[in-house]
């Protein structure tokens, strides 16, 4: 049996050409950021997602705008108690002007908060999806490449048998695999915080008249 065979995929690593390697680096590299990046954001929307249902609680239980912001102090990673807070700020320096320009203001303070609050929401996300569309071609080129090499190897050896040439395209396929393995979670971790986000936003919008309206008519 070859010492590829006997040292398993750790062996099969430390044969790959200079060129493999590289590729394997580089994917492993990708997958490592990918899964901080998973990590970093699922706890980051979840807390966002849960204070803004929270503060929602508050929101309806209490009527007075000076409490309600008091009460939004507590949730400062949710998104709707961000917009609110926006919203409130700007009417608190803004409350003698006329009721049309005050409307104006404060939705324009909104708007700001809530367009500042889809980019923090996601921030690194597209990242994300840059790792799910390329790392399976990375991973395809190392494959190629190796390929390559080994029917070049082939061809110094004058030897096509299944001892000479499965060891180098196991090394080669081994790219292709990593490629795989870096993009699936990468390819996941997008649609989910794609969808998640899109439900903030969609709260954001959903929020923001209603809260002007109230806030105005209080």
């Amino acid at each position: 049996m070859s010492e590829h065979a006997n040292g398993g995929i750790v062996s099969l690593i430390a044969g790959s050409g200079p060129v493999v390697v590289i590729v394997l680096l580089v994917l492993l590299a990708f997958s490592i950021v990918s899964w901080a990046i998973i990590a970093w954001k699922f706890g980051f929307v979840r807390k966002s997602m849960r204070e803004s249902q929270d503060f929602l609680d508050s929101f309806f239980d209490l009527q007075h705008a000076d409490k309600l912001f008091a009460a939004s102090e507590s949730y400062r990673n949710g998104s709707l108690p961000k917009v609110f807070r926006a919203g409130y700020i700007e009417y608190s320096a803004m409350r003698d002007r006329s009721a049309s320009k005050l409307r104006e203001r404060i939705m324009l303070a909104v708007k700001r908060e809530v367009n500042a609050e889809s980019k923090r929401l996601t921030r690194m996300v597209p990242f994300l999806a840059t790792v799910g569309n390329t790392a399976p071609f990375i991973g395809l080129f190392g494959t190629v490449w190796g390929i390559m090499s080994s029917f070049q190897n082939i061809g110094l050896m004058k030897s096509a048998s299944l001892a000479a040439v499965a060891p180098g395209i196991s090394e080669a396929l081994i790219a292709t695999a990593t490629g795989l393995v870096a993009a699936i979670p990468a390819v996941m971790g997008y649609n989910y915080f794609t969808q998640q986000i899109g439900q903030i936003e969609r709260d954001m919008e959903d929020f923001a008249p209603d809260f002007v309206d109230s806030l105005l008519n209080q």
